[in-house]
């Protein structure tokens, strides 16, 4: 898994309804070590999806500094912002977003070919991926083939397989039943383990105990920022 060292400083961002400035991001400090397992927990309209947004390089702060492994992400070129989020940053999303016409193995292996692998290496580190997800059995079927347990495990095989520094997973277990909920939560937990870094964001705080550390958003702010000092991992 690749390191990483995660820093937000000062972050801001405003964005204006009408003639009324309506500030989603007041101030942000923040830092993420390389392994932890972190949970965003916010209400609707507290900064989430900004501050994803800043994290992900798809949309930059009025002010103030994210700084990626030493690298100010902040005031990168629009290529190298797109470099940035093929490689540095792997996202799973609530809805899935997987391709329906594509097998599960062209889905988890996308990223590689948009980078220029060929494909049979591209597909050859997509079945690994599957394999470890526990469906390369079901490699060439198409989602609609597949049920939503299964295409949230692809979706996490796909945002491995560029081996990013960061996992963000946002609402993961959102549109999934308890037990199949349990399984995703469970694969998070042994990534953990291997050492990658994962920042999940939650409106449950079942989900967000299951965490090593949780820090809650408010009105544009960390409201908290609380160390489950039990689930830590021990270092290897």
């Amino acid at each position: 898994m690749a390191a990483l060292s995660l820093n937000l400083t000062g972050v801001v961002k405003e964005y204006h309804t009408g003639d009324q400035p309506v500030r989603a991001l007041d101030g942000v400090d923040l830092t993420i070590s390389g392994g932890q397992f972190v949970s965003l927990v916010a209400p609707s309209g507290a900064g989430k999806s900004t501050l994803l947004h800043m994290l992900g390089a798809l949309d930059v702060p009025d002010s103030g500094t994210i700084e990626f492994n030493g690298v100010d992400i902040t005031h990168l070129t629009d290529n190298e912002q797109s470099d940035f989020r093929r490689h540095e940053v792997g996202f799973v999303f609530q809805f899935f977003n997987l391709l329906p016409t594509m097998s599960a193995w062209e889905n988890v292996a996308v990223p590689r070919l948009l980078d220029g692998t060929p494909m049979s290496k591209a597909k050859s580190d997509a079945m690994r991926l599957l394999d470890m997800v526990g469906l390369a059995h079901r490699s060439e079927h198409r989602p609609a083939q597949l049920s939503g347990g299964q295409i949230q495990r692809i979706a996490i095989a796909r945002a491995l397989i560029m081996d990013p520094a960061l996992l963000i997973a946002d609402e993961p277990t959102g549109n999934l039943d308890s037990k199949t909920g349990e399984a995703i939560l469970t694969m998070f937990e042994d990534l953990h383990q291997k050492g990658m870094t994962i920042l999940m964001v939650t409106h449950d705080d079942a989900v967000a105990d299951r965490c090593e550390r949780i820090f809650r958003l408010r009105d544009g702010l960390v409201e908290r920022d609380e160390v489950l000092r039990s689930r830590r991992v021990a270092s290897s």
